[in-house]
Order: structure tokens, then C-alpha cells, then sequence
């Protein structure tokens, strides 16, 4: 165990805690069993790691941070290094990449019974299951999921701006207010264009030469190897996945034609959604309905977008169009904390059943949404509201990205 805890001072002593994701403070990390999800290169290890040095000692042998892929567990169980740890003071365990550990679910349930003074901790993919995984761990774990970074969090990580967290209704209804508050530190438009190109994934501050290169890394990670281990896909599909995310990316807000697209990569209609769904939950895709009541399983989606923009500026293979930027932000930002309906003849958008949301330039009109209650404008170029027009970019000041009401597929 020496090693692992030799491992964990040298990582420590390079984590910075200069600047924490809002995610810290809203994680009860007193819960006995705590997961949290998400994509690789969203920051879940720093977020780990960060919470340790800001709540032990230096060299504190109470807590103890270890992937689940390490070689220890070559030769070790995680059963033995609980009861190891436990055994000589141990009191929170972070554990990271479980899902690359084949018993982890059945191991974290005994730990979990046989220990209960023992605080555990541990991050894996977007794809686990957690609910269906060989061992039942849903009365007993708490459930985060972790995205990349909201407007806000670029402004705070990249540019030293700190802004509070805004409710939707707080948006729609004192967009005034909010809009000064930035006006009078920045000039977000240029901003704005900065974040869609490079704002999303936090590693762009480490390797900003690489930066689209890298998030190439984490896409072929994915399909390449989680989509296969954790959904089962036929590794001979690998190539028809990457595919079909290539004429995604050159042609999103693709509206859905899944004959066209089964046709065009050779793969059956119903493995093509199947595919589509299991691409969201790796979040690379976002899948937006027309109607979230009505949705059955196999029903296919009515407009697809990439996850973030950044990954469309990624894996695009012409030059990505402003418009197509704009909805992908909008549909990142908003479907966290609530429910985005593809509005069909009424706007872009429909929110939590309720709001109309259309997206455009400047010179965006009102006549798509004229007469319709609870309806706005997004508008890119502009710095200050009017009327129902409001600046695109102040939805960036939305989410919290923690708790997510998403969970169907958890």
C-alpha cells in the first residue's frame, strides 16, 4: 500500500487548488458512497485530488486516492486494500476509473456493508451503468455527473472573472442585471467566440497547442474502447461509429433521416439508434425530441447535435458554420438542470415545457415566435437586452453541472 500512498503525495503536491469547479461545493462528500461520472478530460481526478489537499494534512495516511487500473491490482483485490486501509486508521477512499476494474460494483458493495465508517468515493465513465451493473448500488450510492465547462467556469478558469450562477427564470426575467454585471468587467462578445473554439474541456490551459488533437484522444477513447467494454458495440463497428460521427459533425443540427444515415455506413436502422443513444450517454452526441413524453426506445430523435462546441470545431471537416455553433451551445448549456425539446415550427427550442427559445445573429427577427407566450430570442453580437432579444451567450451563466435531472439511462 506504501506505493499507492507514494503515488497519491507526489500527485497531490502537483494538483493547484488555485481555482475550484463549482461541482466541489455541491458534492456531499460526508455521504458513505459517492459517484461521480463523466467524460475523460472533464477534470474528475483534479476534482478528487483538489478536495484531498484542501481537507487533509500533507502526507495524511487517513485518505488514500488509487486508479482502479493500476498495477497494484495485478495481485491485490480492493476488498484487501479496504480492509488494509481501514485497518490502519483509513477514512475516505477515492477511487478512480473503476469501470476498468471487472468486479468493481460487487467489491464497492461489500466495502460498503462491511465497512460503514468508511467514506468511498470513485469517478468512472459516462457509460456505467450503475443501476444495472452486477451488483445494485442505487439506494446506496449518490449520483453526480460532471461535464465540461459552462461560459461562466471559462471566464473563472481562463480569464480570472468570477460571476455567480444564474436560475433560468433569473435569465429570462433580469437579463438586465445580469448583462451589466458582465458589461461592466469584459466585453464578452470576443470571449463568447474564444469559448466555443476552446472553452469547454480544461485541459486547453495545459496543451493549448494540441488542444483539438487531444480531444481527438478522448473521442477515439471512447468509441475505440469504452463503447465496446461498457455497451457491448461490435469492435467491427468502430470504424462505421467514426463515420458516422465525421457527417455529424459536418452536418449538424443534422435533422434525422435514419434510413440515409443506415444506408450510408452500412450498419442496420436499428443498430444506427441504438449506436446514436449510446454516443449520447458517452456524451459526444446530445439527441433532442419533439416530444419528451412520447419517446419510446427505439424512437429515433428529431435533431442530433455534438455534445459541446468544441468538439465540433474538433472533428468537422470543413469549416464550421456560426449558426451550427450557436444551437450546440445553447443545447449544452440548458440540458443539464432542465428538459430541451426540439421546437419544430415554434423556435428552436422548447424548455421544461414552457419557454420558446429561438437562436440567431444580431439582426435575428421576432416573426418565427411573434404572438407565442414565454418566447425569446438568443442573439449572438449583442452585449445588452432588449425586449424578449437576449444576448446568446448569458445562458452560459446557467449551469452547476452537478446532481443532472438526466438520469434515465443511470
Amino acid at each position: 500500500m506504501e506505493t499507492l500512498f507514494a503515488k497519491q503525495d507526489r500527485l497531490l503536491l502537483l494538483t493547484s487548488t488555485e481555482i475550484i469547479r463549482t461541482l466541489m461545493h455541491r458534492i456531499n462528500w460526508d455521504a458513505q458512497l459517492v459517484a461521480i461520472r463523466g467524460p475523460r478530460g472533464v477534470g474528475k481526478t483534479t476534482l478528487m485530488l483538489q478536495y484531498m489537499k484542501l481537507h487533509y494534512e500533507v502526507y495524511s495516511r487517513e485518505v488514500l486516492y488509487c486508479t482502479l487500473d493500476s498495477v497494484y491490482f495485478s495481485n491485490h483485490t480492493l476488498l484487501e486494500l479496504a480492509d488494509v486501509f481501514v485497518k490502519n486508521g483509513g477514512k475516505h477512499l477515492f477511487l478512480d476509473e473503476v469501470h476498468k476494474y471487472p468486479t468493481w460494483s460487487k467489491e464497492i458493495k461489500e466495502v460498503y456493508d462491511m465497512y460503514p465508517d468508511l467514506k468511498v468515493v470513485f469517478s468512472a465513465s459516462s457509460l456505467l451503468n450503475i443501476l444495472n451493473a452486477d451488483a445494485d448500488l442505487s439506494r446506496r450510492c449518490i449520483p453526480y455527473e460532471m461535464q465540461g465547462l459552462s461560459f461562466r467556469e471559462f471566464l473563472l478558469f481562463y480569464k480570472q472573472m468570477s460571476f455567480p450562477v444564474c436560475t433560468l427564470e433569473e435569465v429570462l426575467t433580469s437579463p438586465e442585471k445580469i448583462c451589466s454585471e458582465v458589461n461592466k468587467v469584459c466585453r464578452p462578445l470576443p470571449l463568447f467566440k474564444e469559448y466555443l473554439q476552446y472553452g469547454y474541456y480544461p485541459f486547453y490551459l495545459k496543451n493549448q497547442i494540441d488542444y483539438y488533437t487531444s480531444i481527438e484522444q478522448v473521442v477515439n477513447f471512447i468509441v475505440e474502447t469504452e463503447l465496446p467494454q461498457l455497451c457491448g458495440i461490435d469492435v467491427g463497428n468502430v470504424r462505421k461509429i467514426k463515420a458516422l460521427l465525421g457527417i455529424l459533425a459536418t452536418s449538424v443540427p443534422f435533422e434525422v433521416d435514419i434510413s440515409k444515415l443506415s444506408t450510408t455506413i452500412g450498419i442496420h436502422r436499428n443498430t444506427v439508434i441504438e449506436y446514436l443513444n449510446s454516443l449520447e450517454k458517452a456524451k459526444l452526441l446530445h439527441l433532442l425530441y419533439a416530444d419528451l413524453l412520447s419517446v419510446k426506445k427505439m424512437q429515433k430523435p428529431d435533431k442530433i447535435f455534438l455534445d459541446n462546441p468544441n468538439l465540433l470545431y474538433a472533428l468537422a471537416s470543413h469549416p464550421v458554420k456560426i449558426g451550427t455553433a450557436r444551437e450546440t451551445f445553447v443545447v449544452n448549456q440548458l440540458s443539464c438542470d432542465n428538459e430541451v425539446e426540439y421546437g419544430k415550427k415554434t423556435g428552436d427550442f422548447r424548455v421544461n415545457g414552457r419557454y420558446i427559445l429561438e437562436v440567431g445573429g444580431e439582426g435575428k427577427t421576432y416573426d418565427q415566435i411573434a404572438d407565442v407566450p414565454d418566447s425569446y430570442i438568443l442573439a449572438d453580437g449583442i452585449e445588452t437586452p432588449y425586449r424578449c432579444k437576449l444576448p446568446i451567450w448569458i445562458v452560459g451563466f446557467l449551469y452547476l453541472r452537478g446532481n443532472c435531472r438526466k438520469y434515465s439511462f443511470f
